[in-house]
This record gives C-alpha cells, sequence and structure tokens, in this order.
C-alpha cells in the first residue's frame, strides 16, 4: 500500500489515542469551543499559486486569533490537501496529500493556528460519516468591477456569476446544504467579517484566490513567508544532491539557516554554491507567451555569459521541458557541466512531482547567482527563498531575455 495512505490511515485511526484529553472525552477529539476555516483554490491553479493564498489565509487565521472577538481568536486554519493539481502525476498516489510531506508543518504552526484536514477528520465526533460544512461561500468578482474601475473594498451575497462545480477538495463524504456566492473584493482579512456575524463553526471559502494580499511585502508577510520551512526529509535530499554533484554545503556556502525560522535575522552575506541555477519554465509559456520566452540558443548564451563573469563551470537546470529540449540545452552549453536532479524510485513514489519540484527548488535556491522565468511563480518562491537564505539581490533577480525585449523581474526584497 501507498506509504502516504498508509500513514493518513494511522493517524485518522491513532491520532485520538495520543491525548489524554481524548480518553476523557471517550475518544471523541473535538473541541467544542474551537472553529473550523477551510478554503479552497480554482482547480487549474498551480502548486505556487496555491502557497501563495495560503499565505493570504494564514494571515488571515493570525489576525483572528490576536482579535479580542471571542467569536475569531478560537479560529483553526484546516489545510486543503493537495488534490488534483493539473501540472502532477498522480498514478497510483491517493489524491490528497497532506502538508507535511512538503512542508514542516510544525514550523507554519509558529506563526498561525492551522491543522491538517486529516487531523480535522480525526476530531470530527461522527468518523466516517459524512462531514457537513455549516456555511460555505464561493468568492467571486464583481461583474462591474473592471468596466467601472471601482475597485473599493467590498462584500455582498450575490447571484452566482456562474454555474460553480463544488468539489470540497474531492472528498466524496464532504458536503454542505448551504452554499452561496459572495461579491468580493478586498484583502483576505475581510473575510473575518463573515466570522463575526456567523455562529457556524465550521466555514469554507471556496475560490480563495480572489482575495487578495493586504500586508504583502511587510514584516508579517516574510514571518508567513519565512513559516513556510520545507519538509527536512526534501532539504536532505537536497542538500546530498548539492554536497555530491556541486560541490556545496550550507557551511561552506554561508547558507546555513537557525532551526527555527523566529531566530532568523537579516543577512546579505550568502555566497551560495559554486553553480548557476536556472529555471527555464517551457509547455504552456512557451506556447502563451511567445515573445517573452527566449530560444534554448538565447539561453545558453546568457548562461554562458553569467559562468564565465563568475568563473564557474556548472549550471544546475531546473524545468518542465522535454527531455529533447534538455538534451538541446546540454549540447548547446558544450564545455560546462549542465546538470538536473532525478528522483530515485523511492524519493518518485514517496513525494511525487511535488516533492521533486520542492527539491528543484532547494537547489536553484543555493545556488551562487540565479537566472529565473519572468511571471513564473515557480521563479518567485526561489527568489524569496534566497532573500530569506541571504543573498545579495543582483544574484537573485534576474530573469531570461525574450526575442524580443529583457523585461526586469520586480524585486521585493525581504524585511524584518
Amino acid at each position: 500500500m501507498n506509504k502516504i495512505l498508509l500513514t493518513i490511515l494511522f493517524v485518522l485511526i491513532y491520532f485520538c489515542d495520543a491525548s489524554d484529553v481524548c480518553y476523557q472525552k471517550g475518544g471523541n477529539c473535538l473541541d467544542d469551543n474551537k472553529r473550523y476555516l477551510f478554503y479552497e483554490v480554482n482547480r487549474p491553479e498551480g502548486f505556487n499559486l496555491r502557497r501563495d493564498v495560503y499565505l493570504r489565509f494564514a494571515m488571515l487565521a493570525r489576525k483572528m486569533k490576536e482579535s479580542n472577538d471571542e467569536k475569531l481568536n478560537n479560529i483553526q486554519l484546516v489545510l486543503p490537501p493537495w488534490s488534483n493539481l493539473v501540472h502532477w502525476k498522480y498514478t497510483d498516489k491517493p489524491e490528497h496529500i497532506p502538508w507535511g510531506y512538503y512542508f514542516d508543518v510544525d514550523s507554519l504552526k509558529k506563526f498561525a493556528p492551522v491543522v491538517e484536514m486529516y487531523e480535522f477528520f480525526a476530531n470530527y465526533p461522527n468518523k466516517y460519516s459524512k462531514v457537513e460544512i455549516e456555511e460555505v461561500y464561493t468568492l467571486q468578482h464583481f461583474e462591474d468591477m473592471f468596466e467601472t474601475g471601482n475597485f473599493q473594498d467590498k462584500m455582498q451575497l450575490d447571484n452566482c456569476n456562474k454555474d460553480y462545480h463544488y468539489s470540497y477538495f474531492s472528498y466524496k463524504n464532504v458536503t454542505s446544504k448551504n452554499t452561496r456566492c459572495l461579491s468580493y473584493h478586498g484583502p483576505a482579512t475581510k473575510l473575518s467579517e463573515i466570522f463575526s456575524n456567523s455562529s457556524a463553526k465550521t466555514i469554507l471559502i471556496d475560490h480563495a484566490e480572489v482575495a487578495l494580499h493586504d500586508y504583502f511585502g511587510s514584516p508579517l508577510y516574510w514571518q508567513a513567508r519565512r513559516s513556510m520551512r520545507f519538509n527536512k526529509d526534501l532539504k536532505s535530499i537536497a542538500d546530498e544532491f548539492r554536497r555530491k554533484f556541486l560541490h556545496s554545503s550550507d557551511d561552506k556556502d554561508g547558507t546555513r539557516l537557525p532551526d527555527d525560522w523566529t531566530d532568523e535575522t537579516a543577512k546579505r552575506s550568502a555566497v551560495g554554491g559554486p553553480y548557476v541555477g536556472i529555471h527555464l519554465r517551457r509547455k504552456d509559456f512557451v506556447r502563451n507567451r511567445a515573445e517573452e520566452v527566449p530560444t534554448l540558443m538565447s539561453v545558453s548564451e546568457q548562461v554562458k555569459t553569467v559562468l564565465l563573469q563568475l568563473n564557474l563551470n556548472t549550471v544546475f537546470v531546473a524545468t518542465d521541458g522535454t527531455n529533447e529540449e534538455y538534451k538541446t540545452l546540454v549540447n548547446l552549453l558544450d564545455g560546462f557541466e549542465v546538470l538536473r536532479y532525478t528522483p530515485d524510485s523511492n524519493t518518485k513514489e514517496k513525494y511525487g512531482d511535488g516533492g521533486v519540484a520542492i527539491i528543484d527548488q532547494i537547489i536553484c535556491s543555493y545556488a551562487r547567482y540565479f537566472i529565473g522565468t519572468y511571471e513564473s511563480t515557480f521563479t518567485f518562491r526561489i527568489q524569496e527563498e534566497r532573500e530569506i537564505i541571504g543573498f545579495k539581490t543582483e544574484t537573485t533577480f534576474n530573469v531570461f531575455c525574450g526575442r524580443k525585449d529583457c523585461p526586469k523581474p520586480s524585486v521585493w526584497e525581504i524585511v524584518y
């Protein structure tokens, strides 16, 4: 049986038995004082955009926890499992992958009151029965907002702009009899008004990507972002690859971080491993952004220029391109060492495409110099990691030039 499924089943069966409180309640772990905030994201959105939506809702949950309002400060943010992402292959893997497979959940909890979905199920009083979410709000844009140019923060219950498909994380046993559409413009923290005006213990915000940041780039944003430490096993796999193939380690490269993100301090002293990391987005970008995506010949020329400037010989490539495209790039960079990460069967089985993508991101994050793809969220996340590690901005905020122009990426420097 798949290891992820075994882990979930183990926790579902034994989670309550680990707590004395559960014994006192006869196996019912539900804390009647808790309220639960669920959120779901538009199905086609990818892994790295979903990470950004999490940041918006983590800040909402934290602000509610800090509130003096008793209806708000007992909210638990339920982490939506990674289900049916369009860029991932699932084959024999279960649809619902816990956050703990990709992130250090204990680290997340130091910023916001979060729980895994399986923890919520374990706490639910009627185990193995249908979970009925009391209130569901599907966020949608105001129909006339872009026509009128009125971007004031506002929300109102409204007719649905279209027929929405209610999947509830693809769980067949999660239902609701109370679903409404909420025309919405504003930051995620404004959604606290729903909890203030409701007595429901379970509320789901669907199409959560409609809600905006209101602390983007602030110290609070960066606290939330710094708390998103990766799963320690994935970091170890990436570190072993760096050590074995890239002659790179945290101690040699000046990239070691404290074990606890709350102990981090501002620095710009990271040197990085003796290689250039590149993220080369292909697939849909080649089709839809032909003017911005460079040819492989152009990529190779830009990489060679940086390698020669830095007196380096090694390139690490993270790409969703085909094997043929990768081989072409290797040939174009003849005379230089070109590497990419290929997982062994155990890593691929356990962590799937999501884990492999994170390993790619980690390795790029620790390079001496990084070049990404313009407006790719995969690249954005690497740039943020490098800001946290403490690289100089000129080694981080670089993107490949397209066929006609050379756009400059936005530079969002970390603040403490």
